[in-house]
């Protein structure tokens, strides 16, 4: 077989492999995500509990990289604490390693297997059970591309090329390293790695202290994603990420000068010889935790110091966690939480414009640019995390909830775009001027902006609850918004007709006040109407019948 053909096959057992790892994953995630970030959030109490956690989230997961990140993230919402998080993330180092020494056993003859039950549990209509099918299918993939990998590197065995360059490598350990490193980096996985080399050294074509060079560089290569990941999350996420890959370098650069007495000791370990990698993948992340595990208080506080507390985006979204998209009903509550946040924003413009109103000062409406900037910043984030959702896979109830989440952040918008382009230049133009209503005229404006504080309130319990009894109370709100705008405008017009001072300076201010306010209900309003819809209460046309 010429050099060509066995890179092609080389190439292709690497890449089922780390699709094999992905399905387990995304498989994992989708079963058991839920339950796994909340052990993991929870269970990391004592240092032996985040040690067993983090070992146990990386054999569910087949990726150190997928529980740093995990961990990362409850770090920065101060579910884990630092010290704890170092704790989980050597946990995680170990768990890959056990993988690796138990995908290299032997156990490819599973491969069919594995593969068989994934496929029939994935055509199951239950959501766990397609997830626990695509994680056996996952693993059946891999143990199939490990055997693909070693059928690819038999003739490699005989190749003088082969062997001249691992002879060059034997006396350049550095490039040696770099090289693995490099290459656990590009495929994020220090497990597949780990794998190619196992493969390549079965051949005996790999000297016992080069397999331990080659064994260093996967690890430090694989410590490198997590944090490149975490590079645009908050500081307390990105000090656990650089604290595991300190650790690892740390412990690459300790054992990388005593590789050649390594590999002698664990050659007489005694497993078969083609293991060696995945022993010395072993025995170098135990011996890492017992070492870096007493440190890890010291570590914390060292990564605290490195990477200081920034000052956090004004503007950030506080609970759209992408780690979170695996698990629909997270990540709607999530996003649910977040317009919940958005709908405080718009009452609190609306304050600001009533305030405004009532004292005759331009003071509260210097806030009103800046809320609705961090308004149309936040329901943009929401569409583009749903939207994201919604590329993973939802169910006709989760679809529905879904749309009805970005209608309502929409709607939202459009208040807040309302307030700042109507409301405000309408109140600041009434107060440059010192324009001043009627009696009668303040007593309806203040009325009608009152409500509308009250309405926004009442649509933010229904948006929540869905409750269909507030949604018919709201719609019939609006019957009484519309007969407030109209008799109010009656009135106006009957004070002009009069000739009272007051109404003929502020008409089209007061008409104007009125037609935005109008405009704000509708929008607030509007969220009952998929409550109703849905129940068949709501008709499309508001037109009587003919007859």
């Amino acid at each position: 077989m010429n050099s060509t053909a066995v890179m092609i096959n080389l190439f292709g057992a690497v890449a089922l492999l780390l699709f094999g790892l992905a399905q387990v994953k995304d498989g994992v995630s989708r079963a058991f995500g839920a339950r796994l970030r909340t052990g993991l959030s929870t269970g990391t109490r004592s240092g032996p509990r985040s040690f067993v956690s983090g070992f146990l989230a990386t054999i569910a997961l087949q990726s150190s990289t997928a529980t740093a990140l995990m961990t990362a993230s409850f770090v920065e919402r101060d579910f884990i604490k630092p010290r704890m998080a170092q704790i989980v993330l050597l946990g995680a180092n170990v768990g890959t390693a056990v993988t690796a020494w138990i995908v290299g056993s032997g156990i490819s003859w599973l491969s069919p297997v594995l593969i068989l039950i994934g496929i029939l549990f994935h055509r199951s209509k239950s959501s766990n059970r397609q997830g626990l099918g695509l994680a056996l299918l996952g693993i059946g993939i891999m143990l199939l591309s490990l055997h693909l990998m070693t059928a690819a590197t038999e003739p490699l065995r005989q190749s003088s090329a082969l062997l001249a360059f691992i002879g060059l490598l034997q006396n350049a350990w550095p490039v040696a390293f770099a090289l693995t490193a490099a290459i656990a980096f590009l495929s994020s996985s220090s497990l597949a790695t780990v794998i190619l080399i196992l493969s390549i050294a079965a051949s005996g074509a790999i000297p016992n202290d080069l397999t331990v060079v080659l064994v260093l560089g996967a690890n430090l290569g694989g410590a490198i994603p997590p944090f490149i990941a975490s590079l645009g999350a908050d500081a307390s996420a990105r000090r656990v990420t650089l604290g595991n890959l300190i650790v690892r370098g740390a412990g690459c650069l300790l054992v990388l000068p005593f590789a050649a007495y390594l590999g002698e000791y664990l050659a007489m370990i005694p497993t078969p010889g083609h293991m060696l990698p995945v022993d010395v993948h072993l025995a170098f992340n135990i011996g890492l935790s017992v070492v870096a595990w007493p440190l890890s208080s010291l570590l914390s506080t060292s990564m605290a110091r490195l990477i200081p507390t920034a000052t956090k985006a004004e503007f950030a979204p506080k609970y759209l966690d992408r780690d979170e998209l695996s698990s629909p009903l997270m990540a709607l509550t999530n996003a649910t939480r977040e317009v919940l946040g958005v709908g405080d924003l718009i009452e609190r413009m609306l304050a600001r414009t009533s305030e405004a109103f009532r004292t005759n000062e331009l003071t509260p409406l210097a806030e009103i640019a800046q809320l609705e900037r961090r308004v149309d910043m936040l329901q943009q984030e929401v569409k583009v995390y749903l939207s994201r959702l919604a590329r993973i896979g939802l169910g006709e109830d989760e679809s529905r909830r879904s749309i009805h989440i970005i209608d309502y952040a929409i709607n939202l918008e459009h208040i807040g775009d309302i307030i700042e382009k109507g409301l405000v230049p309408q109140l600041t133009k009434k107060i440059s001027l010192g324009l001043t209503f009627s009696e009668e005229g303040y007593a309806e404006l203040t009325r009608l902006m009152d409500l509308t504080v009250d309405n926004l309130r009442v649509a933010q319990t229904i948006f929540v609850t869905r409750d269909q009894g507030l949604a018919r109370q709201m719609m019939e709100v609006k019957v009484e918004v519309r007969r407030m705008e109209k008799e109010s405008s009656e009135r106006h017009l009957r004070r002009l007709q009069e000739g009272l001072l007051e109404s003929l300076q502020t008409s089209s201010l007061h008409l104007d006040l009125l037609r935005d306010l109008k405009r704000i209900n509708a929008h607030v309003i509007s969220v009952a109407h998929p409550i109703l819809d849905e129940s068949g209460l709501l008709v499309e046309s508001r037109l009587r019948s003919s007859a």
